[in-house]
């Protein structure tokens, strides 16, 4: 098999949340590939993924703009998007909330399922139009366990992860006969700011990471490789599917 299979050299993919944990390690893994690199972040501060990208011998751009509102977020996502050909759109940007159902706010409700959910159909759409257009491109979503369980406390994320579930089959349905592949990574339990809550539970932790076959919680590294795949000519006949990497926590 050749390696040209899963080279991206001469393509240009965004990354949402690209600062830290696997928004970070999928830009850096698709520029290892050869990807030239958007960076969009909530600012344009973006530490040292720029240049960790550009060391790899690709460009860099940075673009900040903050999904939390993605109405308000519409016109800069749409100019910026003019201005460049994406070829691969990577949504990873996520929040999460942490409280019991019943406490939980309107408001953090639709801040959750504002990052996690409509930025995502955003971004997809806009960037979607134009590679509809080209007859070509990539579209790979975040997902998580939760778009297949329900968690605790956190029911406005597995609603939103649900949902990217949902919508990732419903994009692929429409634009796969237009060569555009929509599929999901589907994280399990990565050590990301998003569960620090739960690694500094000593019981919780230890529960968790009994349960995962593989006998430790995952790097965001460890989704690098999933991304080039579905982001590379080798998926082209890959179409609406959430490919887990957990460890093997759902075969538990």
């Amino acid at each position: 098999m050749s390696a040209a299979l899963f080279s991206l050299r001469g393509r240009t993919a965004l990354v949402t949340g690209a600062r830290t944990g696997i928004g970070r390690a999928v830009a850096l893994g698709l520029a290892a590939a050869g990807a030239d690199l958007v960076l969009l972040g909530r600012t344009a501060d973006l530490g040292e993924v720029p240049d960790q990208v550009r060391a790899h011998g690709v460009a860099a751009e940075v673009l900040g703009v903050d999904l939390a509102d993605p109405a308000a977020a519409e016109e800069p996502l749409r100019a910026a998007l003019a201005e460049r050909p994406i070829d691969v759109l990577v949504n990873n940007a996520g929040i999460i909330h942490r409280e019991a159902a019943a406490d939980v706010s309107y408001a953090d409700w639709r801040r959750v399922l504002g990052v996690n959910l409509d930025s995502v159909f955003l971004l997809s759409r806009l960037a979607g139009q134009r590679m509809l257009d080209r007859g070509s491109g990539k579209i790979i979503n975040i997902a998580s366990l939760l778009s297949f369980q329900g968690g605790l406390r956190v029911p406005a994320y597995a609603a939103a992860k649900h949902a990217v579930g949902g919508l990732t089959k419903a994009l692929a349905n429409e634009w796969a006969p237009h060569g555009v592949q929509v599929n999901a990574i589907a994280p399990g339990y990565i050590r990301t700011g998003n569960t620090d809550a739960l690694r500094a539970d000593g019981q919780r932790e230890a529960e968790i990471r009994a349960r995962i076959p593989a006998g430790r919680w995952g790097e965001p590294e460890d989704l690098a490789g999933a991304a080039v795949f579905l982001a590379s000519a080798a998926s082209d006949y890959v179409n609406g599917h959430v490919l887990v990497v957990d460890g093997g926590w759902m075969a538990r």
